[in-house]
């Protein structure tokens, strides 16, 4: 798409995000500047956001905000990558570059969810979405969104733009048969 940008998509999202106080507006809003951003995706990513992990999928820092109200990753994901059974604290917009991203929801079926607690937590296998290139999704938090993320080791390297409302650090990983959670850093290249 001609004249759109990245630093212009960041200029979106910063309004967008001080107008909303509601995270599923702030999605709303974003989620098609998050498709034009993947039309010109090319133009501004490096080879320094599309370094890989042989061990793990890789975390690649294109932009965070200085107050940390923000943060836009580049993820690699190579065939048989995946992230824990994880959640997010924020809302967020996940926008595929290449390849094909699985998703595996999760919901919490425990009767007493409160969002503080770490033990007794309850997880059900949910759908199933593949993210294809251009394709959009998004997320909210309160219930926040749970599930796990990646490539089975069939299918070719995916890349992947992952907005969030907040500098996203660290985040809590479940081990669901366990019914735990735990709150885990999320370890990422710099730019």
């Amino acid at each position: 798409m001609t004249g759109y940008s990245l630093s212009r998509f960041l200029e979106e999202c910063g309004n967008a995000a001080a107008d909303n106080e509601v995270p599923a507006d702030t999605v709303l809003r974003l989620a098609v500047p998050m498709q034009r951003l993947l039309s010109v995706a090319a133009d501004f990513l490096k080879p320094s956001h599309l370094r890989s992990d042989p061990s793990h999928y890789a975390r690649n820092l294109v932009y965070a905000a200085e107050d940390g109200s923000l943060s836009l990753f580049a993820l690699v994901w190579e065939p048989g990558q995946w992230t824990p059974v994880h959640d997010h604290g924020s809302w967020g917009i996940v926008g595929v570059h290449e390849g094909v991203l699985e998703e595996r929801a999760y919901m919490r079926v425990d009767a007493d969810p409160l969002p503080d607690r770490n033990h007794g937590i309850a997880l059900q296998r949910g759908g199933l979405v593949l993210l294809s290139p251009d394709s959009v999704t998004t997320f909210v938090p309160n219930p926040d969104h749970i599930h796990v993320t990646g490539v089975p080791e069939d299918r070719p390297r995916a890349v992947s733009l992952h907005l969030y409302g907040r500098m996203m650090d660290r985040f809590y990983a479940y081990d669901v048969a366990a019914g735990t959670r735990e709150l885990i850093a999320a370890p990422h290249f710099e730019s």
